[in-house]
């Protein structure tokens, strides 16, 4: 409503005040900032997460095939023709690597028939956080094969997230880990959750400091709830069967190496 002023005249419209005019525009950016946070969030834990994801697979099949070409044509059987079955006495075990060199490849068939990382030693960021790894073994653990606890970590939410889907694991499903030597089928048996600081899963009998170890198992460890670094979920699994390389993968790979 327009009022007159003193002489009757009426009153030009008052605009709005400066103060309010800096609220607004400081309002504005710190919308605009907002939407960029999220933006980065979205980028940095969805986009780039799948563009990791597929450069860790493709390395971890590249590296299987180096693995192949050590061995003549024509000794690696389809994994559809495999036997369920064969005894090829204990299983060979590799001595520990150094720093960032390749132990060997994981397959999780429940995780898609695209899975694939490549494990390496140590678990420090320049392995969870590289684009060809992913998967790092914990230093003085057990090896692939061996009497004992074999420890993995992984992300399960960024960086190519190699155990995001940990907690689908089902009972018997197998963990497959594949090296130089020959392929160890580990299968599930049961998740565990526990505190960041809970360092006793690394222990040859996982949360039993100072036991002989009789098993050969693998726990696979990452972070939990998804998104956070609150806890720890555990997976563990112990070994079923191994195959040398010349033996061909095991059955249970059919799906993920399409050799059938």
């Amino acid at each position: 409503m327009v009022t007159p002023d003193d002489s009757g005249s009426p009153s030009p419209p008052r605009g709005p005040s400066r103060s309010a005019s800096l609220v607004g525009v400081l309002g504005e950016v710190l919308l605009t900032a907002g939407v960029i946070v999220l933006l980065f969030l979205g980028w940095q834990l969805w986009w780039n997460d799948a563009i990791l994801a597929d450069s860790q697979t493709s390395a971890a099949r590249a590296q299987s095939e180096e693995w192949g070409d050590l061995y003549a044509p024509g000794t690696r059987l389809a994994p559809s023709a495999a036997p369920a079955k064969e005894d090829f006495g204990d299983p060979l075990v590799a001595a520990e690597p150094a720093h960032a060199e390749v132990i060997g490849n994981l397959y999780v068939p429940r995780f898609g028939t695209d899975y694939v990382r490549t494990i390496a030693e140590g678990t420090s960021t320049d392995i969870l956080n590289s684009t060809r790894l992913g998967l790092g073994h914990y230093d003085g653990t057990q090896m692939p094969g061996e009497v004992g606890n074999f420890v993995v970590a992984a992300h399960r939410s960024a960086y190519g997230g190699a155990l995001h889907l940990v907690d689908q694991l089902r009972l018997g499903d197998p963990l497959v880990v594949e090296t130089v030597d020959g392929w160890y089928t580990y299968r599930f048996t049961n998740l565990d959750y526990v505190m960041a600081s809970a360092v006793d899963v690394l222990a040859p009998v996982p949360q039993e400091p100072g036991v002989d170890a009789k098993d050969r198992t693998i726990t696979l460890t990452t972070c939990n709830p998804l998104y956070s670094t609150a806890e720890r979920i555990i997976a563990y699994g112990v070994l079923d069967s191994w195959r040398p390389r010349s033996a061909g993968p095991p059955a249970e790979l059919a799906s993920i190496l399409g050799k059938g």
